[in-house]
């Protein structure tokens, strides 16, 4: 194939405009907090195969997984025009399941089959389960929510009305749900009709020369990347504070080899899955690794199925970076996805330690609350990621309050929030001091207080609350986060992962973790 440069940049910033403006569509149409506001959702464009070809800039534990839930899709059904499948079975590709993703067919010049797919993720702030937000301290998946295998969803641009009740009857938003679907419909009708626009064009053939050249280059420059890290073995071990359930810590391990322009990144000294939340699926253990691979790419290269070419992922069955059904997973995308990030940085930290920072708060502070507002009396249930402090790097302090890693999504406003639930934020803040010391000074966290304004049911997820962020270079580590329950002038310290019932007029505090330093302080 011979590339034109020009058509080359043309077809990239047309692809990626496509999942961009899924996104937009999506996020402006939602009804929930969670995807309108915090934008706790991620689209792309897939090819015939269902390799992603171009993501908007969303979220990497969404994006990186994602193709194998299109490709699960795929295999399941057959999806003829105007047709949607969607699933959230975190064993088909997904992550956990409150994600639901929503996969479209794009038929072009009467091909007999697709030639491309749209796809998008979005949150759902509560799909069912054991605990309002379907974030629980649970054991089994069974507890977690309903689940979805893929399933025809959308026929001929008719959604399927009875399955869609079926649905909606097991959660407790069922109106915030169906608004927040049918945004999802609408952000692949848009990705659809900007993909056969762009077809229109440029024609079938040229649009699909140039998106395999378009995962070729992704590839090409990712090995480049990689040669230029020594080769050898380089080994790390982090751990997650708990399960939820036992007070021992579980251990991760990795082995990194770096070959020429390929790595080897074995994962099989891995716990074996536990009993709490904090199992990841395979697709969560991919969707960490391809991220910090690109990040390790200066040039500005789309993140497409080309970037998992010169990667080979090596995972044990039934353990807790490859869990087996029905394990409970809610944490493992949100939790173990950061501690995964953590492990391959710092086997990378011991190949090119000027280039890698250390490590960001390595948690996302999952908190869910529910229960019925008194102003409407209806169910409701928040859901929210809490920022922290990012690692610090060798050439500048770590960004505080800001999400890091495998999550990309904003803040809920407190005006947004105080509007939409029972609630009073009482404190929004930086938790100063918290980052950890260094040449350069790792971020700081923040700390954020609510007040019920009604009896709730809170559920939080969180890690880094026994051990640090570390440190790299002789740079100290961040301080632990901490959630704590107040009660008038008592405060209860709560575990990292914790449910339990608050009265109107208590507050639930959380203080996030800080990002580690990097480089000794002078004397």
């Amino acid at each position: 194939m011979i590339v034109n440069p020009i058509l080359l940049q043309v077809f990239r910033n047309r692809f990626i405009a496509i999942a961009e403006e899924m996104g937009v569509t999506l996020g402006r149409t939602a009804f929930s907090p969670n995807i309108k506001e915090r934008r706790d959702y991620s689209c792309a464009l897939f090819d015939t195969d269902g390799d992603m070809i171009a993501q908007a800039a969303h979220i990497p534990v969404h994006l990186g997984s994602m193709p194998l839930s299109v490709k699960a899709a795929i295999e399941a059904i057959e999806m003829l025009d105007g047709d949607m499948v969607m699933l959230n079975d975190p064993f088909a590709g997904g992550t956990h399941l409150p994600d639901i993703t929503l996969v479209a067919p794009i038929y072009v010049d009467g091909s007999p089959k697709p030639a491309f797919f749209v796809a998008n993720r979005a949150h759902h702030s509560d799909v069912g389960g054991m605990t309002a937000g379907s974030m629980p301290v649970s054991t089994s998946i069974f507890q977690e929510g309903i689940i979805i295998p893929p399933t025809k969803i959308v026929s001929a641009g008719e959604i399927d009305r009875n399955l869609f009740r079926l649905l909606l009857r097991n959660v407790r938003t069922p109106q915030e749900r169906e608004g927040d679907f049918a945004a999802q419909v609408m952000a692949n009708l848009t990705g659809v009709q900007r993909s056969k626009q762009l077809v229109e064009k440029y024609g079938l053939q040229q649009t699909c020369d140039y998106a395999r050249y378009f995962n070729d280059y992704a590839e090409k420059m990712l090995r480049q990347t990689i040669a230029g890290i020594p080769d050898g073995n380089y080994q790390f071990e982090d751990c997650l504070d708990s399960d939820g359930f036992s007070a021992q810590p579980v251990v991760l391990k990795l082995q990194l080899e770096i070959k020429g322009d390929s790595a080897v990144l074995d994962f099989r000294g891995c716990a074996p899955q536990v009993k709490g939340s904090v199992n990841a699926v395979y697709a969560i253990t991919l969707s960490a690794v391809l991220y910090c691979f690109r990040c390790l790419v200066k040039e500005d290269v789309p993140t497409n199925a080309g970037i998992a070419r010169p990667l080979t992922i090596l995972t044990k069955p039934a353990t807790v970076v490859d869990a087996r059904f029905p394990a409970s997973v809610a944490g493992g995308n949100v939790e173990t996805s950061q501690r995964i990030v953590d492990l391959v940085l710092g086997a990378l930290a011991q190949a090119i330690p000027e280039q890698i920072p250390a490590a960001s708060q390595g948690t996302m502070n999952n908190t869910t609350i529910g229960g019925i507002d008194p102003r409407t009396g209806q169910p409701f249930s928040y859901y929210e990621t809490l920022a922290g402090g990012c690692g610090a790097t060798s050439s500048q302090d770590g960004a505080s309050a800001v999400h890091s890693h495998m999550t990309n999504t904003l803040n809920t406003p407190v005006e947004a929030l105080e509007y939409a639930y029972p609630f009073r934020v009482t404190q929004y803040s930086l938790r100063e001091g918290s980052g950890g010391h260094g040449q350069m000074k790792g971020g700081d966290g923040l700390v954020r207080e609510i007040e019920m304004l009604a009896e709730t049911e809170v559920t939080v997820l969180s890690e880094r609350r026994r051990n640090q962020p570390f440190g790299l270079a002789g740079g100290a580590a961040g301080q632990s986060g901490c959630n704590l329950k107040i009660i008038g002038e008592h405060r209860e310290k709560l575990p990292e992962k914790a449910t339990g019932y608050f009265k109107t007029g208590e507050r639930l505090r959380i203080e996030t973790p800080g990002g580690g330093g990097w480089g000794k302080t002078e004397n």
